[in-house]
C-alpha cells in the first residue's frame, strides 16, 4: 500500500533538517531512507522495540542473553589488528562482576571513551568470550553526558534502516518530530467512528508508536493505525461494489426455469439459426433441476447444490452478479460452472468461460462439450493456437450467436472478439488475470453480464477479504462421494530406488504416474533435478520397459498437445514434466504424482501438483521427494503429508511466506501494509470490513465534511490501482 499522507498541514512538509537536534548534515543521512519532511520521519515507524528498562546484574548474564547492563569504565584499550583493523575494548564494572564491550573498527568510539572513567548503559548480546563476557557492538550512551540517563533504560525503538543510516539519526528526529509537530497531525477518522470502535486519536498513536510508554499503550496505538489501514483499504472495496450494485444488468428468469415455463428471449434481431429459431417465439423445456440431473453424470453435493443456489439468486437479480467460488482441487467447480451456463444459455444468452493457459482451456472444452452437445448446446474454442480459419469461424460464430458457450484463453478479450448476446464470463484461476482482463470480457456485451470466479487455489479469509472483497464469496467445501484421500509420503533422495521400485509395480497394475521437476534443463547455478536429464534417465535405466514420455514448457503448443493426449490414451505410461501440468491435467487413471526436489516448491504449488492425482476409482498417492535443509522447508513437506485439506494448507503458506508472496503483491510492490499484518490482525480486519459497509450504506460515496479527510486518503493511496495490479 502506498505511503500514507505525508500531511494535510504545512507544518508536516517542514523539512527534516530544520527538525531540532538534526541540520544540512544529518538530513543527509535520512534522505537515504526517504525521509524528508516532518511528516516522513513522523509515518517512518518502528519494527520492533528493544525492552530495556530491566537491567540485570552483569553477574547474573549468560551467553545468549540480549540485555541491557549499566555499569563504571574501569580500562579502555584500543588494539590494531591485522588488514588495519582496529578491536576498542571497554572494561565496565557493577558491584556483582564485569563485561567487555567491543568494536570492530570504530575508532570514533575510542575518542569519546579516551579519559571517561563515569558510568556506562549499554544495549545487545551477550556472549562468552576468553576469559570473561563480552557485548560485541552495543548501543550505548555515557551516563555523565546525559540529561536524563533513564531514558536510555525504556522501550527503545528500532527502525528500518538503510546503508549509512543509523538509529540514533532516526531516533532524534523521530523525538523531535513527536515532540514539535504532533499538534500539525489532522485525524482524517470522524471522532464518533473513534468512539464506536474505541480508537485513540492519531497523533496520540504516532507518538506512542515512536516511544510508548508501556507496551499496553503501544499496542493500543498500533490497534488505531492497523484499523486505519484496513478500512481505507475496505472502503475501497466497499465502495466498488456499491457501485456494480447500481449498475442494471441481467435478471435471468431462473424461477421460470425451475418450473419448466415456456420462455421467450430477449427482443433482439438474431439471425433464424441464433440462440432460438426466432426473436419471440417461446420454447418449452424441461424444469432447470430436471435438466440438471440429466446433464451430469452424478449428484451434486451438497456444497455444490449450496453455491449453485446462491448463484442461481445473483443471477435472478437485475444487478450484475460479482461472484467468486472457491473450491479445493477435485471438489467440482466446473460442475457448478456449467450449471450457471445451462441457466443463461436457457434463457437467451450466451456464455463465455475464460482460462489462463490452453491446457486447462482444452480441459474445460472437453468437459462443458461432453455435457452440452447432448442438449443441443453448441461449445466453440477460442484459443490462440488456432488456424486462422478456425478463428475466424469462431468469431463469426460468437457474433452471431451460432456459438452458445465460448471457451478460451487471454484470446477471448481480444478487440475483434464479438458475442451477439453476452449473458455470463466465467473466469477460471482468478489469480491468473487481472481486473482489466475481467473488465475487458464483461465489456464484450452491451447487457453488462454476470461474472462467475472460479479459482482452485485456496485462498484465506483475510486474504479473500483483501483482495477479492468487492467479489461475493462462495465456498465448495465437501469433496464428492467416493473420492479418496491422496495418500502423500516424505522420503529423502536415497530412498529413490525404491519409489521407483514401487511406482513400476503400480504401472504393472495398469496405472499411470507423473514425475514432475522443478527446471526443464540442468543449471550451473542450480543443483536440482532437470526434467530433461531425468526422462533420459528414467527411459533407460529404471523404466526402460515402459512408455515414457516428456512435457515441458518449452515445448510448442501442438507437441504439447500431442503429448497430453497420448497421455490421456495410456500410450504413455510415466510422464515426465514440469510444473506445466500444475493446473488442469485431468487423467482419473493417473493415481501417483512423484515430486523431485519437492523442498523447492511452495505449499500451494505442492498441492496443486498432488490434485492432478487422485481423480479416478483407484487409491492415489503422492511422493515428496526432497532433501529439506532448513525449517521452513522441513515445515512444508510435514504439512503436506499431514494433511489434504487446501485451506489449511493455505492457512499455512500464509504463515509460512507471508500474504505478499502469496498473493503476488511482492513483486507489484503494492498493497503492502505498514503497520497491519495480514496472519495477526485477521479479526480487525473483519471489524474494518463491517464497519466500512457499513459507512458506505450510511454514506454513499463518502460524501459530507466529515468524510472529507477520508476521501483524500483514498486518492493518495490509490488502493484502487494496487489492486488491480495484484489481483
Amino acid at each position: 500500500m502506498s505511503e500514507p499522507s505525508r500531511s494535510f498541514s504545512r507544518g508536516l512538509q517542514t523539512e527534516v533538517q530544520y527538525l531540532k537536534g538534526v541540520g544540512p548534515r544529518l538530513a543527509e543521512s535520512l534522505r537515504k531512507l526517504g525521509l524528508r519532511t516532518v511528516g516522513d520521519v513522523l509515518w517512518h515507524l518502528p519494527r520492533r522495540y528493544d525492552d530495556r528498562r530491566n537491567i540485570p546484574p552483569i553477574r547474573s548474564l549468560r551467553d545468549g542473553d540480549l540485555a541491557t547492563v549499566r555499569g563504571r569504565v574501569v580500562d579502555m584499550v584500543s588494539k590494531p589488528l591485522r588488514k588495519g583493523m582496529v578491536l576498542l575494548k571497554v572494561a565496565i564494572e557493577d558491584e556483582t562482576g564485569g563485561i567487555d564491550l567491543t568494536w570492530f573498527n570504530q575508532p570514533w568510539h575510542a575518542r569519546r571513551f579516551t579519559g571517561y572513567r563515569g558510568e556506562v548503559i549499554a544495549f545487545g548480546t551477550v556472549k562468552e568470550g576468553s576469559h570473561k563476557l563480552e557485548m560485541s557492538s552495543p548501543d550505548f550512551e555515557l551516563l555523565d553526558e546525559q540529561d536524563d540517563p533513564d531514558s536510555f533504560a525504556a522501550l527503545v525503538p528500532v527502525y528500518p534502516l538503510t546503508e549509512g543510516t543509523y538509529q540514533k539519526v532516526v531516533r532524534k528526529a523521530a523525538r523531535s518530530a513527536v515532540d514539535h509537530y504532533l499538534q500539525s497531525v489532522e485525524d482524517p477518522l470522524p471522532e464518533a467512528l473513534l468512539r464506536e470502535h474505541q480508537l485513540e486519536p492519531l497523533g496520540w498513536s504516532l507518538a506512542q508508536m515512536h516511544f510508548p510508554e508501556s507496551e499496553e499503550l503501544q499496542q493500543r496505538a498500533r490497534r488505531r493505525l492497523v484499523f486505519e489501514e484496513f478500512l481505507y483499504l475496505q472502503l475501497t472495496l466497499a465502495l466498488r461494489r456499491a457501485e456494480v450494485a447500481q449498475e442494471i444488468g441481467i435478471a435471468f428468469p431462473i424461477q421460470a426455469l425451475e418450473r419448466g415455463e415456456p420462455i421467450t428471449p430477449p427482443l433482439g434481431d438474431e439471425p433464424t439459426d441464433s440462440l432460438f429459431a426466432g426473436p419471440t417465439q417461446a420454447v418449452v423445456r424441461p424444469p432447470l433441476w430436471d435438466e440438471i440431473r440429466s446433464m451430469l453424470p452424478f449428484e451434486l453435493t451438497r456444497a455444490q447444490d449450496r453455491v449453485v443456489r446462491e448463484i442461481f439468486a445473483d443471477m435472478q437479480s437485475v444487478h450484475p452478479m460479482n461472484r467468486l467460488v472457491q473450491g479445493d482441487v477435485g471438489s467440482g467447480k466446473t460442475a457448478v460452472a456449467a450449471c450457471a451456463i445451462l441457466a443463461a444459455v436457457r434463457s437467451g444468452y450466451q456464455a463465455a468461460l475464460m482460462a489462463p493457459t490452453e491446457i486447462l482451456a482444452e480441459q474445460h472444452l472437453a468437459s462443458l462439450r461432453r455435457l452440452f452437445e447432448p442438449l443441443g448446446i453448441r461449445v466453440a474454442p477460442m484459443l490462440g493456437k488456432q488456424r486462422s480459419t478456425e478463428k475466424a469461424r469462431a468469431k463469426t460464430h460468437a457474433k452471431i450467436g451460432l456459438a452458445h458457450v465460448v471457451v478460451g484463453t487471454h484470446a477471448l478479450v481480444q478487440q475483434d472478439v464479438e458475442f451477439a448476446r453476452l449473458g455470463l464470463a466465467v473466469i477460471d484461476e482468478q489469480h491468473r488475470f487481472g481486473v482489466l482482463q475481467r473488465a475487458a470480457l464483461r465489456a464484450k456485451s452491451a447487457t453488462n453480464p454476470d461474472v462467475l470466479v472460479m479459482t482452485a487455489t485456496p485462498i484465506p479469509r483475510t486474504l479473500t477479504m483483501t483482495l477479492y472483497g468487492d467479489l461475493d464469496l462462495s465456498v465448495i467445501d465437501e469433496m464428492p462421494a467416493g473420492r479418496r484421500p491422496v495418500k502423500t509420503h516424505w522420503k529423502l533422495p536415497h530412498d529413490r530406488g525404491s519409489v521407483y521400485t514401487g511406482l513400476d509395480r503400480l504401472l504393472e497394475e495398469g496405472r499411470q504416474a507423473y514425475v514432475v521437476c522443478p527446471v526443464i534443463m540442468e543449471s550451473e547455478k542450480m543443483q536440482t533435478q532437470a526434467a530433461v536429464d531425468l526422462f533420459d534417465a528414467l527411459k533407460n535405466t529404471h523404466f526402460a520397459h515402459r512408455r515414457v514420455g516428456l512435457l515441458h514448457g518449452q515445448m510448442k503448443a501442438p507437441e504439447k498437445e500431442a503429448v497430453m493426449e497420448q497421455f490421456r490414451a495410456h500410450e504413455i505410461d510415466l510422464l515426465v514434466s514440469t510444473t506445466v501440468i500444475e493446473v488442469g491435467v485431468d487423467v482419473p487413471n493417473a493415481s501417483v504424482m512423484v515430486i523431485e526436489d519437492a523442498n523447492r516448491f511452495g505449499l500451494s504449488q505442492l498441492h496443486q501438483l498432488r490434485g492432478r492425482v487422485g481423480r479416478g476409482a483407484h487409491q492415489s498417492y503422492c511422493i515428496l521427494i526432497g532433501q529439506a535443509t532448513t525449517d521452513d522447508a522441513r515445515e512444508r513437506l510435514s504439512i503436506m503429508t499431514q494433511t489434504s485439506d487446501g485451506f489449511r494448507i493455505a492457512e499455512a503458506d500464509l504463515e509460512l511466506r507471508g500474504p505478499g508472496e502469496i498473493a503476488g503483491t511482492r513483486q507489484s510492490g503494492q498493497l503492502d501494509f505498514r503497520v497491519a499484518d495480514l496472519i495477526q490482525d485477521g479479526a480487525m480486519l473483519e471489524e474494518a470490513r463491517q464497519a466500512a459497509m457499513a459507512i458506505v450504506q450510511a454514506h454513499p460515496h463518502l460524501m459530507g465534511e466529515e468524510w472529507q479527510l477520508v476521501r483524500e486518503k483514498l486518492r493518495e493511496q490509490r488502493i484502487e490501482e494496487a489492486l488491480i495490479t495484484v489481483s
